[in-house]
């Protein structure tokens, strides 16, 4: 159904609409959810016939916000791009925010990251969004993955399209590749950018993938002679500063990146953690080693400033209503805590066990999700994805979310699949690497022989070096 666009930070230009769906497939008589969908027209005069839909990731991300990176990054190039809000998410209607723990997220920074005290708080504002939530009626358990792929099948169905590609990054990996087993129909190539592996991943999985991302960034210090000789030894470093602020936390008062009264931050070992994996943003990679360094020397500003950015609310909150529901029904089941201490002392001995035990971005996971009550779906969504359907994987070397070499392990099942890895980026490849868009390009043109020669002759830029110390 044509409609406004939505009224984005950013002004949209192209045609809007809503596909309106069941919230229950099962009760089709029952409520019924309103997705935004955005096309963007193409900047070629002569576009191909098969547009480029894109998956959000999150779960419960800002896909209308993607857009402009989308278009920064030449996706429309030579075709239409298609955007819809994930069910739940932001535009949709119902659009599932949880203002309760997006205020608890602002106060967190100034909270011991791993504190239990900090666990029952985040845990109560889960609570207070669930019930209110269901006390309006919403099935939370409609809000899944397999729902959001039925949906973008409807979408296909509704704009009367016959091929499009399909372009997911993150969660939207781990949902392009459920739409790909259960809708196989239409779908001309599929694009994976930073992979979630629907059969793999969970709450132990996640410091797999911290420990890649993290040691590939030591690993490209190590390779550069100023970074190497300015920062030695960074993995024992970090093992050490880990420790010391576990046992001693910081707290600090600190102005916010983006400018704003000082705030008060906390800076403890799983905080360190948590801002190593979060990599890009308010602590880019480049500045890792330096950040580390200035750590250890006893100068934690520029930690404490990239924890200090957490206290800002983003422009459009994540729809932690589908993120939970997600999370609490398809990755958490089938682990317990001890699982995820036990992968986090395998990745990274020596660390204390209060850090290890909180999955990296998802701490108090398992005591959130027993509130949150939503029925295990794991049988039915922890599948491996078996096509012929030509892929292109694109994961980044130094991305700790969703480690690079995951991309390749999601395509053993996928034959006509292309892996790349871009060396130096971290989540979300594409926008943030010219080759990576170049290589896009080349896959939508000829999605069974695409172009990969440029990324032979990438590395990862240069780290940010700081003058050393004055010798005494």
């Amino acid at each position: 159904m044509p409609g406004p666009c939505p009224e984005a930070p950013e002004q949209i230009s192209g045609r809007c609409g809503v596909l309106e769906v069941p919230e229950n497939r099962r009760h089709r008589g029952g409520r019924t959810i309103k997705l935004a969908v955005a096309i963007i027209p193409a900047a070629s005069t002569k576009p191909a016939a098969d547009p480029v839909v894109f998956m959000e990731g999150g779960p419960g991300g800002d896909a209308i916000g993607a857009i402009p990176f989308l278009i920064d990054s030449g996706v429309n190039r030579d075709r239409d791009l298609i955007v819809m809000t994930q069910r739940g998410g932001p535009y949709s209607e119902p659009y599932l925010a949880c203002p309760e723990i997006d205020r608890f997220n602002a106060s967190a920074v100034g909270l011991p990251y791993d504190a239990p005290s900090t666990g029952r708080l985040l845990v109560r504002a889960a609570k207070e969004c669930r019930d209110r939530l269901t006390a309006d009626g919403f099935r939370l358990s409609s809000y899944n993955t397999t729902e959001n792929a039925a949906d973008f099948a409807d979408l296909r169905k509704a704009l009367g399209i016959k091929k499009w590609n399909v372009y997911g990054y993150s969660y939207g990996t781990d949902l392009a590749l459920t739409y790909l087993r259960r809708h196989p129909d239409g779908i001309r190539s599929v694009t994976i950018d930073s992979v979630v592996p629907p059969q793999i991943v969970s709450l132990p999985w996640a410091w797999d993938s911290a420990r890649e991302g993290i040691n590939t960034i030591f690993a490209a210090c190590e390779a550069q002679p100023s970074c190497k000789s300015r920062y030695p030894d960074l993995s024992r470093t970090l093992t050490e500063q880990v420790r010391r602020l576990e046992a001693n936390p910081l707290t600090l008062t600190v102005q916010p990146p983006g400018g704003g009264s000082p705030v008060k931050v906390v800076l403890d070992g799983g905080a360190l953690v948590n801002l190593l994996v979060a990599n890009g943003g308010a602590l880019p990679a480049a500045e890792v080693p330096a950040a580390l360094d200035e750590l250890a020397r006893g100068n934690p500003e520029r930690l404490a400033r990239a924890q200090a950015a957490g206290a800002a609310p983003p422009p459009v909150p994540q729809a932690f209503g589908l993120t939970h529901s997600v999370v609490c029904a398809e990755w958490a089941p089938g682990f317990s805590e001890a699982d995820v201490l036990e992968a986090g002392r395998r990745a990274f001995p020596g660390w204390p066990d209060t850090v290890l035990v909180h999955a990296p971005q998802l701490p108090f996971q398992y005591d959130l999700c027993r509130v949150w009550n939503v029925p295990d779906r794991t049988a039915i969504q922890r599948v491996t994805t078996f096509s012929k359907v030509p892929t292109l994987i694109i994961s980044g070397t130094f991305d700790a979310k969703t480690g690079a070499s995951w991309g390749p392990y999601a395509g053993r099942t996928l034959p006509r699949s292309t892996a790349v890895r871009i060396p130096g980026i971290g989540h979300f490849v594409v926008p943030q690497s010219p080759c990576a868009q170049s290589v896009l390009a080349s896959f939508l043109a000829r999605p069974t022989s695409p172009d990969t020669g440029c990324v032979a002759g990438l590395a990862p830029g240069p780290f940010t070096i700081t003058p050393a110390p004055e010798r005494a």
